[in-house]
């Protein structure tokens, strides 16, 4: 019994290693790695004009910006989109994964060793909660915010039974490895496809945007820690909500099932001074995606009222 649990650890865990040997051999670093405090950070940069920093969502990588929003910006903005902690190719900060308010810091100062001192900032679902944590926290680095989608507010309910399994020790330890190494890409590919809905998912989404890294045990660990710790960090953050004098612009689907705007955008724009929110009929949760002339207007309406435009 002993010796088959040894043997069954053993393939689980060379599985899983080869199956992220194969991820990052065909989804590899997009731009240039640095190093802050130890820490590897993962920034794209592409285009001149005014800084903007795009910050993805959960299980996300910077392929998601750069399928098509950070190209369509480029023409006029600096874009750096940025791996989160654990995500991508950014290592963890620590083993909880990293708080929105640490992922801001770590975000910020990127920005700023890559010459952006006081950059636009889009944040898309989860990065939408980094984004409010940086311009909470570090109101001096940033010129103007965008909320994209964003998850801003307490919500009602209970951590989704996959979260509940891979963030506890146990589930950590014995449970993502299994998934790592024998659940198949098509797995997140048809739940990427399901965040998209009712929209669908842009012809070649899911070849680019790189599922297996997804599946990779740092990013689920990592991911799975941020998710559970998301609802105490938002009840901390949004009482500061007051605080942020920046101009702002909320973009939000009305269709969004994901992060649903009633909960959450409906009340951050009575939340920020001067906030704008739009609203977008039948859109579900990816905006910069399906909708992305309106995400676009959005980043040149908050560029104007900061200024650099």
């Amino acid at each position: 019994m002993g010796l088959g649990l040894l043997l069954l650890a053993g393939v689980t865990h060379w599985a899983a290693a080869r199956h992220e040997t194969r991820a990052e051999a065909a989804f590899p670093p997009e731009g240039q790695l640095m190093e802050i405090d130890g820490v590897q950070v993962h920034a794209v940069v592409a285009g001149q004009g005014p800084d903007l920093v795009l910050i993805h969502g959960a299980s996300g990588s910077t392929r998601d910006m750069t399928f098509g929003l950070a190209p369509a910006l480029a023409d006029r903005y600096r874009v750096i989109a940025i791996d989160r902690p654990g995500l991508g190719y950014t290592e963890r900060l620590n083993e909880s994964g990293a708080t929105i308010t640490q992922q801001a810091a770590l975000l910020a100062e990127a920005a700023r060793r890559l010459g952006a001192e006081r950059p636009l900032v889009l944040g898309h679902s989860y990065g939408g909660a980094v984004a409010l944590a940086w311009a909470v926290n570090h109101p001096d680095r940033l010129a103007g915010l965008v909320a994209l989608s964003a998850a801003s507010q307490v919500w009602d309910g209970s951590l989704p039974l996959f979260y509940r399994i891979t963030s506890s020790h146990l589930g950590s330890a014995l449970a993502v490895p299994l998934i790592t190494a024998f659940v198949p890409d098509s797995v997140v590919e048809k739940a990427v496809a399901e965040v998209f809905e009712p929209q669908q998912e842009p012809a070649g989404y899911a070849d680019y945007f790189g599922p297996a890294l997804t599946l990779r045990r740092v990013s689920m660990r990592a991911n799975a820690a941020q998710r559970a710790n998301l609802l105490v960090e938002i009840e901390a953050l949004a009482p500061q909500y007051g605080e942020i004098a920046v101009p702002t612009e909320i973009v939000h689907g009305t269709a969004d099932t994901t992060v649903g705007i009633h909960i959450h955008s409906e009340k951050l724009v009575n939340q920020i001074p001067g906030a704008i929110l739009t609203r977008l009929p039948g859109i579900g949760h990816m905006p910069h995606h399906v909708s992305p002339e309106d995400v676009i207007a959005a980043i040149d309406r908050v560029a104007a009222r900061a200024g650099l435009r």
